[in-house]
Formats: structure tokens, C-alpha cells, sequence
């Protein structure tokens, strides 16, 4: 580890922070559309900070929804290239009667950043630019060439990204790729991400009668759009957990034996992880399988809202004529998104209630992903955690998905190291979302020093 790069950041530690948080004063959310000049404002200021860095070809490309941003340094001749990526966007932050300080005006509190977007991802997208800035101010160069690839739609599903990178091989030609939007698994404890789940995200409509009814009249004879959509949705998953669409486990292939046993040593206290992270008075799931399975290794499927009927204050006796529900599937190494989708809509048509249509509205669809820890830049990146964090680097699996991993997959055929420095409990699109001050600082100088050690 460079002590220059370190002392740079110790230095410079209140105006690193101070820049973190005009970026997080930014309401980047992509989703609403009242937001739209906040996310051209954020874009322009990942602009200006690449800029600012030293990284040059600093451009903000419009696309059908947000822009992108792009910037590299190219001076590096024969040392590998490094395709940096990161997302500027955040989810809204509701509800907001829950946060303990605004969302939007960042605080330090008990050693933590509290703001939205604080670890995902801007806090995290924000230590690589200022890497760069750490090593061009104390070395005047940098060790490897550099490109950066930052997106405004990654909450929304990154639809014009994906365009981009399918679309622009050569422009964003690189040996690997670098991302921190993960966690460490314990704080402390230096991780690298060697596999995510994949992610298929619908819609189910159900439509029962031609248009609300008097339940009082017609209740009993008049198909339920609100109740068929709950039996429908109730039918694809039993009561173990087990999800009951065929074939959804014929392509499952169990983790290495090697990796599950690596996984034993993680220190992993599931009443803990019962109390803390989930807050409920059990856990659920599949049976035989332990909680870092069911969570890393296995496909799920979950309802994220429904919507239908009549919710508001008071009482009003209708039979609804319409319901929908946000329903996913993650999806693991092997598993077929397409082939899913065709086994998943087959099911939802079969077992329509009496009376019910259903349509089914995929809305994004990515598969698994899973990094070979033996490639030689995972190699170095684990070295380079190890280095800076006093401790052997683990690698885990994500149950999350992260799209671009995929991407750069398919049409780069690059690795991407998911080098996260979140910690569990950060909060991601929850209310008092955090980011622990000191991995900010720690993840400047560990992405600085893994560029050192890659480029020697």
C-alpha cells in the first residue's frame, strides 16, 4: 500500500468528505419524473469531478430516459485497462416520516454517513474518482488506463446502459472491470463478490368483471379480480417456501463443495442475523438448505406489492375489477432467463382462477453471473484488499443482481471485480440508509493501491 496515497487521503480527508456530501444533497432519484433535472444535475456533477481528477474525453451522453457518463486515461501504454462503473441514481426515500434525519441532507452520525444514496452508490461510485485524483496528485500519472462508464437508470433497470455497452464494444474495450456496489461481509473483513444472482421482474394484471361491482349485489356470483390475483400468487409458491413453477430447479447446480465449506468459516450468527437484519420472529425458506444458501445459491420468488380495489380511509363494498402485483424471480448460475419466463407465464395462464384473466408484463430480465476467483486481476484485487484491511480477503455470493456484470459479460468478455465496502446493515433503499465513514476513506486508498499493484 503507497503511504503517500494514504497520507493524501488523511490530508484531505474533510474535503473528500465535504464533496461526498454535495453529491448526496442531489435528489438523484430516477424513477419520478419530478426529479428529472436533479438527475441531469448529478450526472453534470460526476462530469465535473472526472474532470476535476485529471481523466480526460470527460463526456454526459444523453440516452431515451437518464445520461450517462464516460471519461478515461489512456497513457498507460502496455499496462492493462480498468472500465470503472458506478451509478448516480438512488431510490426515492420514502417513507420519510421514518428517516431520523432528511434523506437529502447527509449528517454524520456514531462515525456514519446517513443520507440517501450514501453506500448505494454514490458513496461507493465516488471513491474510485477520487482515487484517481489521489494518485495523479501524488505520482503525476497513473499505473494502469483507466475508462469510466457512471449511470443515472441502475434503480430503474438500466435499460440504456445495457444499449450502450451492446453498442459500443470497442469504445469500452478493457481487461476488467471494477465495481463497488456490494458489501463487505462483516465489517472489517475485506470481500470480494464472486457471484450474483440473476433477476426477472414482472407485472401479473387480473381482470374479473367488466368494471367494479356492488359486492352486495352481485357478491357470490361476480368473479373477485383483487381475490383471484391473491389465490393465483398464493399457488406458486408452497408453504416451505418451495417455489412450484416445473423445471424452476432442473438447471440449479449446488455450489463447489470447496465453497460451500469456505462459506462455514464466515462468521455467520443466524439468531443475529434473525434479529438485526431481518426483524421478524422467524426465518423462512426451503428446507436442507442453510440460510447462505437459500439466500446466495438458490432461485426465490417474491411479491412486492399489490395493488386493486379500494384502500383509502372509510368503507366502500365493491368487487374489484382489476389487480395487479410486482412479483420476481432471482435466478442463479445456470438457470435460463428466457426458459424461466416461458415455464413461469405457462404456470400463471394454467392456474388462473374461474372467471380471472391474466396477463403477465416482463419488465427486465438478467441472468446470473458468477467470476472465475482464480483470474488474475481477482487475484491481485484480493491481495490489494488484504493489504489495506490487515486480513485474508473472502469471496462470497450476492443474492442481489447487479445487470451490468452480465453486460460486460456478454459483450466485453470481461470479469468484473465487485470490490463493495458497504457493510450488511447499511440500509439500502430503506429509510436511514448509511455508509461507514472510515470504509470511505479505506475504499479511496484500497482502489488506489489496487491500481498500483494491477499496473506492476
Amino acid at each position: 500500500m503507497s503511504p503517500s496515497t494514504a497520507a493524501f487521503v488523511g490530508q484531505n480527508k474533510d474535503r473528500l468528505l465535504q464533496e461526498l456530501f454535495a453529491f448526496l444533497r442531489i435528489p438523484s432519484i430516477s424513477t419520478l419524473p419530478e426529479n428529472k433535472g436533479d438527475v441531469d444535475r448529478a450526472a453534470k456533477f460526476v462530469a465535473d469531478s472526472l474532470t476535476g481528477a485529471g481523466l480526460e474525453n470527460v463526456a454526459i451522453i444523453p440516452t431515451a430516459k437518464h445520461p450517462l457518463v464516460y471519461a478515461d486515461w489512456l497513457h498507460a501504454p502496455g499496462k492493462p485497462t480498468v472500465l470503472c462503473y458506478g451509478h448516480y441514481d438512488v431510490q426515492p426515500p420514502d417513507p420519510l416520516e421514518l428517516w431520523k434525519s432528511p434523506p437529502f441532507e447527509p449528517v454524520l452520525r456514531d462515525g456514519n454517513i446517513y443520507a440517501r444514496g450514501s453506500a448505494d452508490d454514490k458513496g461507493q461510485m465516488y471513491m474510485h474518482i477520487k482515487a484517481v485524483e489521489a494518485l495523479r496528485a501524488v505520482n503525476g500519472t497513473l499505473p494502469v488506463n483507466l475508462k469510466f462508464l457512471i449511470e443515472g437508470e441502475e434503480e430503474i433497470g438500466g435499460e440504456s446502459v445495457a444499449k450502450y455497452v451492446a453498442e459500443n464494444p470497442a469504445k469500452l474495450k478493457a481487461d476488467v472491470a471494477l465495481v463497488s456496489d456490494t458489501a463487505m461481509y462483516a465489517e472489517g473483513i475485506p470481500t470480494l463478490c464472486i457471484g450474483l444472482r440473476g433477476l426477472v421482474y414482472t407485472e401479473i394484471e387480473a381482470k374479473g368483471p367488466a368494471r367494479d361491482l356492488h359486492s352486495g349485489l352481485y357478491g357470490g356470483a361476480a368473479p373477485n379480480a383483487v381475490f383471484g390475483l391473491v389465490e393465483l400468487l398464493a399457488k406458486l409458491k408452497n408453504a416451505d417456501g418451495v417455489i412450484q413453477i416445473p423445471g424452476m430447479y432442473d438447471d440449479v447446480e449446488p455450489p463447489a463443495p470447496a465453497e460451500k465449506q469456505s462459506w462455514k468459516t464466515l462468521p455467520f450468527d443466524e439468531p443475529e442475523f434473525l434479529k438485526k437484519e431481518v426483524g421478524s420472529t422467524r426465518l423462512t425458506g426451503e428446507p436442507g438448505y442453510t440460510v447462505l444458501e437459500r439466500v446466495w445459491a438458490r432461485p426465490t420468488l417474491e411479491v412486492h406489492g399489490i395493488a386493486g380495489g379500494f384502500t383509502a380511509a372509510g368503507a366502500k363494498t365493491v368487487i374489484p375489477a382489476t389487480a395487479t402485483a410486482k412479483v420476481s424471480i432471482r435466478l442463479v448460475p445456470k438457470q435460463n432467463a428466457e426458459k424461466i419466463i416461458a415455464a413461469y407465464q405457462k404456470f400463471v395462464q394454467d392456474n388462473a382462477p374461474a372467471g380471472i384473466k391474466v396477463e403477465v408484463r416482463v419488465l427486465s430480465a438478467g441472468e446470473a453471473i458468477m467470476v472465475n476467483p482464480d483470474h488474475p486481476a481477482i487475484d491481485v484485487a484480493a491481495r490489494a484488499f488484504r493489504d489495506v484491511m490487515g486480513r485474508e480477503t473472502v469471496f462470497v455470493r450476492s443474492g442481489g443482481s447487479i445487470p451490468i456484470v452480465g453486460d460486460f459479460a456478454k459483450h466485453l468478455h470481461i470479469p468484473t471485480i465487485l470490490m463493495g465496502f458497504g457493510l450488511p446493515d447499511d440500509g439500502l433503499h430503506s429509510p436511514n440508509e448509511k455508509y461507514k465513514l472510515s470504509n470511505y476513506y479505506a475504499g479511496i486508498v484500497t482502489i488506489a493501491h489496487f491500481f498500483e499493484q494491477y499496473g506492476s
